[in-house]
């Protein structure tokens, strides 16, 4: 007789609670956090994920020198709020493409944006999350007018542009440091 087959593994993702900032002028959202930043228990923490280096140059703070907790009181203080679509999702591996439309869950944004009522600009970090919140969060929300806007991936994995590219379109987000006070560098 054979030994009964086991189930193939599950690969589900939970993602991290919301970077929040009850003063937030803007939100940057991502998709899911990729397995790096899953193992690490940080945002961003792919060593090739450009995110941080381009909040540096935004904020004219050497971000990826500081400790991580620094970095997230640097976007605090620089009026943005940090989260992503999902609460969950299965998904093999770090790539958005192989995010299982029917094994998703997506964040509260409902609860989010009462909490944040200033929040006036919504950045999407690539075109899946921008989609995302389209389909799963989207047409449940009652917001107030936002600005918002998809900005191309910080991941290592969209390599169809590179840092000054990516830093280039990422600019956009001056428009909010501008209303902290925060001096931006160019």
């Amino acid at each position: 007789m054979s030994a009964p087959l086991s189930a193939p593994p599950t690969h589900w993702a939970r993602g991290f609670p919301a970077l929040e900032n009850p003063a937030a002028r803007g939100l940057i959202l991502g998709s899911m956090p990729g397995i790096a930043s899953l193992r690490a228990g940080q945002y961003y923490a792919h060593p090739r994920n450009q995110f941080w280096p381009i909040m540096a140059e935004l904020l004219g703070v050497d971000l990826p020198a500081l400790a991580y907790p620094a970095r997230l009181q640097a976007l605090r203080a620089a009026g943005l709020a940090l989260w992503d679509v999902l609460q969950s999702c299965h998904r093999p591996g770090s790539l958005d493409a192989d995010i299982a439309a029917e094994a998703l869950v997506a964040n509260d944004f409902e609860a989010f944006f009462r909490r944040h009522p200033a929040i006036s600009h919504v950045y999407f970090n690539g075109a899946a999350a921008e989609r995302l919140f389209a389909r799963h969060a989207r047409p449940r929300l009652n917001l107030p007018p936002a600005h918002f806007l998809r900005l191309p991936s910080t991941s290592p994995a969209h390599a169809a542009l590179d840092f000054p590219a990516k830093l280039a379109a990422w600019r956009a987000i001056d428009e909010i440091l501008a209303h902290t006070g925060r001096q931006t560098s160019h």
